[in-house]
């Protein structure tokens, strides 16, 4: 099996969807090789404003890696493409590889066909075309899809896709204390540059959850130079490292989204996380986040304004429901998405797709 991925290890999307996976499918049978379009360095160009000469010139040698890995494509039984082969362009090599009769699967779980600026790359920008994620749909053997939305546009759009969730492992984080009376309230959110804009849409509610509560903290890690007047954010660079000691200090975590269909295709990764560290997640009430969270007991989902203010000062005035829900959250993370279940589904995917490809 061959899994060539959009990022390293460090991108959340390819580590949730493949590396996480990789000891148990080698338990499984499954023997894997994982090459990366994005080796750690333009990754983190990526996520950083400027230096377009740089980028241009690490992606150059980032598509000639890659060609130089498919130069072996007859070695493995299925490759498996986390996202596109290259990230602009049309998918000429998909199509070359499936007339040679290649067996292809297509894991995607955000809406790739739906076109989305980059905030620090209008380069990226340029070269983004929804039409070819939908032409891939097409092409490959299988679309596995982060959720159940994603899974059916696939295959309305002449797909065979099935939906394997994605996973997070507890035993990364160690379980908290039940929540003292007096203990001080730490508000959070954890993401990447590109998402941390969603915080805006409720920003009124959180100058008011400041004025109403001094004391609680507000932190945020991963959100670059995000700002919010009236709100002291305390900022934190992301690291893998440092993820699991942020979310320690988290209590609260914050996942607001807008409402359109981008949104839709999100898979609840955000939440998903929170809720295994045993931070109580108040997420908006679209999408899979109303197939993740049973409202008031693994989590808040809130449809609007005076949700999000109502759910906030109720976790933050009652620390023993907080200890509760998030007592509850970490189970439901354990029952329903524990990294070795999802490489079972997802072993399972991959030999009926080798089936069907060489019959």
């Amino acid at each position: 099996m061959l899994f060539l991925t959009r990022y390293p290890v460090e991108g959340a999307s390819s580590r949730y969807r493949v590396f996480q996976y990789l000891p148990y499918l080698g338990e499984l049978g499954v023997d894997c090789t994982v090459q990366s379009f994005m080796d750690a360095g333009l990754y983190d160009l990526s996520i950083k404003p400027g230096r377009t000469a740089a980028k241009v010139m690490a992606t150059a040698e980032a598509v000639f890696r890659r060609l130089a890995t498919l130069r072996r494509w007859r070695h493995y039984d299925v490759i498996y493409l986390q996202r596109e082969l290259f990230p602009f362009g049309p998918p000429l090599v998909e199509r070359w590889l499936r007339r040679r009769g290649a067996v292809l699967i297509f894991d995607y779980d955000d809406a790739l066909f739906i076109k989305k600026a980059s905030r620090y790359n209008p380069l990226a920008t340029f070269f983004r075309a929804p039409e070819k994620t939908l032409e891939v749909f097409r092409l490959v053997h299988l679309v596995v899809a982060g959720n159940n939305w994603l899974r059916d546009q696939a295959a309305l759009n002449g797909a065979n896709a099935v939906t394997v969730e994605v996973a997070e492992d507890i035993s990364r984080y160690v379980p908290k204390k039940a929540a003292g009376i007096g203990k001080q309230v730490t508000i959070g959110w954890l993401g990447s540059p590109s998402t941390v804009k969603y915080l805006k849409l409720i920003e009124s509610v959180l100058k008011r959850i400041h004025e109403r509560f001094p004391s609680v903290r507000f932190q945020l890690m991963g959100g670059g130079d995000f700002e919010m007047s009236g709100v002291p954010w305390e900022l934190e660079n992301w690291s893998l490292s440092g993820e699991v000691p942020a979310l320690a200090r988290f209590d609260i975590g914050l996942m607001p989204l807008p409402n359109e269909d981008w949104a839709m295709g999100k898979s609840g990764g955000k939440a998903r996380t929170y809720m295994a560290a045993g931070v109580v997640p108040v997420c908006s009430a679209i999408g899979y986040n109303l197939e993740l969270i049973d409202h008031d007991r693994t989590g808040m989902l809130c449809a609007n304004l005076e949700d999000w203010e109502r759910s906030l000062g109720v976790l933050i005035l009652d620390a023993a429901r907080r200890t509760r829900m998030a007592a509850a959250a970490r189970e439901e993370v354990l029952s329903r998405f524990s990294p070795r279940l999802q490489a079972e589904k997802l072993k399972h995917a991959l030999e009926d797709a080798r089936q069907g490809g060489r019959a």
